[in-house]
């Protein structure tokens, strides 16, 4: 009896031990891809600035979490300054192309290889005659239904009347209407009687119902 006791608590310590040095998934976390979102983006002018976000796919144990913060960044031909993700074009390059990258060690344990997330950015503003889109000019329509008047600014517009005009591609045009009380269509950026339309390459139309 004492025999069979003792072999009993051999095997369940045996059991133990052997439990106890497998790899534990909760200390062995072990990143498998990164991605950055947008994928793609172009500054049409070389003011302002872009978020990029970094997003790890994990597994032991499986989560997903966005590493913005705690990736390593960098571009690869210098046309942007990159900041935790914060994209800015570098005006004294004036135009060009390159490729963001944000990169993490693979495992917490002391792992040496890195796993890299890309994408592209490209800086290309249609209203230097240098840049590959350079130059370039489109057509603001304006529409007016009901009594009621549409003016932008720069003046080129002023309908009924004179109610389409051509800017340069990338432009910001202020359309404002009068009287107050207006409805516009097709317009991303509507405040009150005012619409502010970026002039995009194929040209748009703007509608103002009063």
């Amino acid at each position: 009896m004492k025999r069979s006791c003792i072999g009993l608590a051999m095997g369940v310590l045996v059991a133990i031990g052997a439990a106890l040095s497998l790899p534990s998934c909760g200390f062995n976390k072990k990143l498998v891809s990164l991605q950055i979102q947008p994928q793609t983006f172009t500054f049409l002018t070389q003011a302002g600035t872009e978020q990029y976000t970094a997003t790890a796919t994990y597994i032991h144990p499986p989560s997903t979490q966005d590493v913005t913060s705690q990736a390593t960044w960098k571009v690869d031909d210098g046309v942007v300054a990159i900041n935790a993700g914060l994209v800015s074009p570098s005006p004294e390059l004036g135009c060009g192309g390159g490729t963001i990258s944000a990169s993490l060690p693979e495992g917490t344990g002391g792992a040496s290889n890195i796993v890299i997330g890309y994408a592209t950015v490209t800086v290309d503003n249609p209203n230097d005659v240098l840049c590959p889109g350079g130059g370039k000019l489109a057509t603001l329509a304006v529409g007016v239904v009901g009594a009621g008047t549409v003016t932008s600014l720069p003046a080129a517009i002023s309908c009924p009347g004179t109610c389409i005009s051509t800017y340069d591609v990338g432009a910001s045009v202020l359309l404002t209407a009068s009287p107050v009380t207006v409805t516009w269509g097709n317009c991303a950026a509507p405040s009150g009687n005012t619409c502010v339309v970026t002039i995009p390459a194929g040209g748009t139309a703007v509608s103002a119902t009063f």
